[in-house]
């Protein structure tokens, strides 16, 4: 008789093949050995929190079941989730109806087209019901308080603004829209505490935003930010328990994202936190008004904080099982249990709940039982190098165990993608391959532009500094050479999305010093990609890269664009994508392409056509995963 251990590497095996729905050029058929050495580091499946039961001690997670991440039921702390969707796409997202909990509503695309719909899910029977209109790009549904109503934004009107709309997802005949708006940028916070209006924030660029209510009667707006010649930035916001102010993080005046509270009579706006140094990226405020939960982000960590609203005094830090990156803070109805996701080195992604009462935490899911044993994985250690200028940058280094591996090591860097991104020390999971078994360390760029650090250093990549992030790069390429530990002759990059593009840019400006590149779903061409990307997008996407229809701008942006650069690549390349993209388009992994073969530079290909930005469905990941390692094996280790 098999044992469990043989019978899931057979089934692995079979899944590893190369997948009817993907296209592959230049990738060699993947060796049985690497399927099964890689296999138990694919085991790995992160929860993600989504929401509490109303009236009972349950969450709502979403966790990969059968190849895509479903909405399922965990039913108490340690429990096995138990699959509530059994499609063949993944759940983005879900909340259970928010007084009585009989059924819940979540988010749904198709081949990761990002065109999500809103379904409501019986939980008597299982049944689902399309709550949209099936074409739509649908997003933000957030719960009325009295639980009748579900606000949510589409671009159902022409396809490239976004307005706001409410249904009784009881009654799909009721979807209404409340107000047409202008632009893609529009996002749900909150719904007043009497449900009589909806709190909206409009983004125009990382380093700016604004904040609306609207009423959800008459759909009246009204502007709750002032004016300014200078960009202000807000972060999330919500209503007060007695309806009155709004809580949320702004920048104004400040470099780092701090708590204030903005009356919504007199507008005045208060801050409620003094010697913050640290971005405010996350608040929830509890249902009976009395805490408020927030997160700042300490040189990429989360750090977790209680408030007293009552008195403004700041309550004892909770102790947490790890130090790393938290999301997703939602109150129970009780009051005081809060829930969150938690990532870290050595540990994927879970829901816990912490009883602020008590100061008690527990693990409502192990998303990392079996092995590999995660507890035993590496800590990163946080390298701050100065720039080309004198800025300072910063990079979160994993070293292979020194024990295992011998002499300088060598070197894989991942940029993150945004560009207002921000690598942080959270899970790394599959990529612990690299380190424990092949030995490569990892290096994890924060160049300027990176979220994290101040607004100054947000908008530092803006327009047509945007070379400067990629000269950032030799700082951390120097700090390489410099370091015994690592082997300077033996570095490759990668990157997703705008780390794509970097991936890129990296390979033009830095050709002779890097052995290989991998651009997942990147930017080959800044003028083709804003003329093709999605409408919604291109717009907010021109505040950020700058507007190619100004000629001095496309002239720069031309100049830039590794496309049109790729003579000076000579080293192997391993391009994905997505063929459903709305974010960067198929085409631009194409025309990449086709540029290598006709300089007839080293080139793997694989696009997946059942994707978008990012491969999300296990098969397709698992045989990217495994061509990585095939490439980085040829071209980097050799």
């Amino acid at each position: 008789m098999k044992s469990l251990f043989t019978l899931f590497l057979t089934a692995f095996t079979v899944n590893a093949a190369v997948p009817a729905n993907l296209v592959v050029e230049g990738v060699p058929p993947i060796p049985d050995t690497l399927r099964s050495n890689v296999a138990r580091y694919l085991a790995f499946r992160p929860t993600t929190f989504t929401g509490w039961h109303p009236l009972r001690r349950e969450m709502l997670v979403t966790t990969r079941t059968n190849g895509v991440a479903q909405l399922c039921l965990v039913a108490e702390p340690g429990a096995v989730p138990r699959p509530l969707t059994h499609g063949t796409e993944p759940v983005a997202g879900g909340a259970f109806q928010p007084t009585r909990g009989d059924y819940a509503v979540f988010l749904r695309d198709k081949g990761g087209n990002e065109f999500y719909q809103l379904y409501r899910l019986d939980l008597a029977d299982g049944k689902e019901t399309l709550l949209t209109d099936g074409k739509s790009r649908n997003t933000g549904a957030r719960w009325s308080n009295g639980g009748r109503w579900l606000a949510y934004m589409s671009t159902r009107r022409n396809g490239k603004d976004t307005d706001l709309y409410v249904i009784d997802p009881r009654d799909p005949k009721s979807d209404r829209r409340v107000v047409e708006l202008k632009g893609g940028g529009w996002f749900v916070e909150d719904w007043a505490p009497d449900d009589s209006a909806i709190l909206l924030k409009e983004y125009v660029s990382a380093n700016e935003s604004h904040l609306h209510g609207v009423s959800v009667d008459r759909g009246a707006m009204v502007r709750l930010t002032p004016k300014s010649d200078e960009k202000v930035a807000y972060g999330p916001s919500r209503y007060s328990r007695d309806g009155k102010g709004i809580f949320t993080t702004s920048d104004e005046d400040a470099e780092f994202q701090q708590l204030i509270r903005i009356d919504l009579n007199s507008l005045r706006r208060t801050q409620l936190l003094r010697g913050v140094k640290w971005d405010v990226e996350e608040l929830a405020p509890s249902p009976d008004g009395k805490r408020l939960a927030y997160l700042t982000n300490e040189d990429a960590v989360s750090v977790l904080h209680l408030l007293d609203l009552r008195d403004g005094a700041r309550l004892a830090n909770p102790q947490l099982p790890a130090m790393g990156v938290i999301s997703g803070l939602r109150w129970h109805a009780g009051g005081t249990e809060l829930a969150f996701n938690l990532s870290s080195a050595r540990s994927p992604q879970d829901a816990f709940s912490l009883e602020v009462q008590t100061n008690k935490s527990e693990r409502w899911t192990q998303a990392g039982k079996g092995e590999p044993d995660a507890g035993r994985f590496v800590q990163p250690s946080l390298e701050k190098p100065m720039s080309f200028d004198g800025q300072a940058i910063s990079a979160i280094v994993y070293r292979p165990d020194e024990k295992k591996f011998s002499g300088p090591r060598p070197v894989l860097m991942i940029i993150h993608g945004g560009p207002e991104g921000q690598s942080r020390p959270g899970f790394l999971g599959r990529y612990n391959y690299f380190l424990n078994e092949l030995g490569i360390a990892l290096v994890f760029p924060n160049v300027r532009g990176s979220a994290g650090y101040g607004k100054k250093f947000l908008a530092l990549d803006n327009g047509m500094k945007r070379l400067d992030a990629v000269h950032d790069l030799a700082t951390i390429m120097n700090g390489i050479r410099n370091d015994p530990s690592l082997d300077g002759g033996r570095v490759g990059v990668m990157g997703g999305s705008y780390g794509g593009y970097m991936t890129l840019a990296a390979m033009v400006e830095f050709n002779s010093f890097l052995r290989c590149g991998v651009d997942i779903v990147g930017i080959s061409n800044f003028v083709t990609f804003l003329q093709n990307t999605q409408d919604y997008r291109r717009d907010l996407r021109r505040v950020e890269y700058g507007d190619e229809r100004d000629p001095q701008m496309r002239a720069f942006l031309e100049k830039i664009s590794p496309l049109n650069n790729v003579k000076k690549i000579s080293r192997p390349l391993f391009i994905v994508q997505g063929a459903n993209d709305p974010r960067v388009p198929l085409s631009e992994a194409e025309q990449m392409l086709r540029a290598l073969k006709e300089n007839k530079v080293p080139a793997w290909y694989l696009m997946a056509k059942d994707e978008g930005h990012g491969f999300a469905k296990q098969a397709n990941a698992d045989y990217q995963f495994l061509a990585t390692v095939l490439f980085l094996q040829e071209h980097l280790l050799k």
